[in-house]
């Protein structure tokens, strides 16, 4: 029998569930006790990378990951302050003789790895970093010639043929040292805020779960034709799940595939176009970790050193919902009031911050992080140098979306733009479909736009093609 006063830490980061979690998996395995434990970070009021509204989801997962913990016999400690500070005095008081952590994505978290491994190292006790958050870890899709892909197509056909893993079996008991003393339960209070007043998604493994199921069980199916169309309710809403673990990627593949299994030709073209969107967070996954350069810089050299403007009060129009352009509008009032917002639109809001505003896709990018809740870094990076045209794969410089005619294709009838921009809930939706011919806002209390697109579409173009010709 292992000797009981032994114990194994499993670090809890991006993983908050007890199902299918690689990392607590293995360190229950032995039969050993174990010691789940969550270090919450000691920033106060601002972060450049998250806001109140994901920190009120956090919390809730935590508190909710605690409960889940102590249906099995286990506790969840929690300790503030320096990681490796936190985790060193853990495995002393809990005579630990291993950690195990789930490996993160960002470079930010593998250099506290790296620290991890010489801690570990340091002290005696074995260190098992294992891969979870994604189905294949950066180093598993290559070309052929053993190099990463910039181009997302043939990193997707390569990923797609791959053989999945399964999800794991479900851990049923634990035992967790008793004498270990954890602080409470994380408050928006701990990081010195306040509510956002943005009302996020429930948060917790059971919530992750009915989310999937609601999403398997038609979403999915009609994903390649609704998923464009903001006032449909055509997306899976499980991306702040995937992003804190609430549920595994691997159960949300297999469950897919059940789903698949069991629908029609044409709902398979749907199901087939989500699973393509799986493959596109892992191909920025790997753009991440290949090239970490790209959290500071352009990916594409060519456009390194861009005149981007200052950050003026049209950022601040931006931010706030009131730049004259409904479709935009609505989406940053969207994020403002659920930390969520729709994907087309944050491609229509990103472009317009960088082509029209001509503002640096850092400043969006750094607002993005701090208000969705789902935010992730590496797939929010990959998607503002997409639309700034200066990332991987990303859209031709001169691909510039015109407000107005995205709101032909993709919300015609205007209910998505009066859903959020209560000004214009009484306006026809042909006022939305172009600019004010008249010299009048399209309602009394709703601003003028505070561009013009074309004009604005012609500095971009000079501005882009000036750099090239420069840089040659």
């Amino acid at each position: 029998m292992p000797d009981k006063k032994v114990s194994v830490i499993h670090w809890f980061r991006r993983d908050l569930r007890i199902a299918d979690n690689t990392a607590l998996h293995c360190a229950a395995k032995p039969g050993l006790r174990v010691l789940p434990v969550y270090i919450l970070s000691d920033w106060k009021v601002s972060h450049s990378w998250t806001g109140p509204g994901r920190q009120q989801f956090l919390c809730g997962a935590i508190a909710s990951l605690a409960k889940n913990l102590e249906a099995i016999g286990g506790r969840l400690v929690i300790r503030q302050g320096a990681a490796l500070a936190e985790l060193k005095k853990l495995i002393v008081e809990s005579n630990a003789v291993a950690v195990h952590v789930n490996a993160d994505p960002d470079p930010f978290g593998q250099a506290t790895e790296k620290s991890l491994v010489r801690l570990c190292k340091e002290l005696g006790v074995e260190c098992h970093i294992h891969a979870d958050v994604a189905l294949h870890r950066p180093d598993e899709v290559l070309t052929q010639s053993a190099q990463p892909y910039r181009v997302y197509t043939p990193y997707s056909r390569n990923w797609l043929q791959l053989p999945k893993p399964s999800p794991l079996p479900v851990l049923r008991t634990m035992q967790t040292p008793e004498d270990v003393e954890s602080l409470p339960l994380p408050t928006l209070a701990t990081w010195g805020l306040s509510p956002a007043g943005a009302v996020v998604p429930e948060p917790g493994e059971r919530a992750a779960r009915d989310r999937l199921k609601r999403a398997i069980a038609g979403k999915i199916q009609s994903y390649s034709a609704k998923r464009d169309f903001p006032a449909q309710d055509g997306t899976s809403r499980i991306s702040q799940d995937l992003r804190y673990g609430l549920i595994s990627i691997r159960t949300v593949y297999a469950e897919v595939m059940k789903a698949r299994a069991a629908a029609s030709l044409a709902e398979r073209i749907g199901i087939d176009v989500f699973i393509k969107e799986l493959a596109w967070r892992e191909f920025y996954f790997a753009i991440l970790h290949h090239f970490p350069n790209v959290l500071d810089e352009e990916f594409n050299a060519d456009w390194r050193g861009l005149p981007w403007d200052e950050p003026n009060g049209l950022f601040g129009a931006w931010k706030e919902g009131r730049t004259g352009f409904p479709i935009v509008d609505a989406g940053m009032r969207e994020l403002k009031a659920t930390g969520f917002m729709h994907n087309r639109v944050r491609m229509i809001t990103a472009m317009f911050l960088t082509k029209d505003l001509h503002i640096d896709w850092k400043q969006g990018e750094s607002w993005f992080m701090q208000n969705l809740v789902d935010g992730e870094i590496a797939s929010n990076n990959g998607g503002w140098q997409w639309s700034a045209g200066t990332g991987a794969d990303a859209a031709p410089y001169f691909r510039i979306q015109n407000p107005w005619s995205q709101t032909v294709k993709f919300d015609a009838a205007g209910d998505y733009i009066r859903k959020w921009v209560p000004e214009l809930a009484k306006t026809v939706a042909a006022r939305f479909l172009e600019p004010p011919k008249d010299g009048r806002p399209i309602a009394a209390d709703y601003p003028m736009p505070c561009v013009d697109h074309k004009t604005e579409r012609d500095r971009t173009l000079a501005i882009f093609k000036q750099h090239r010709e420069g840089s040659r």
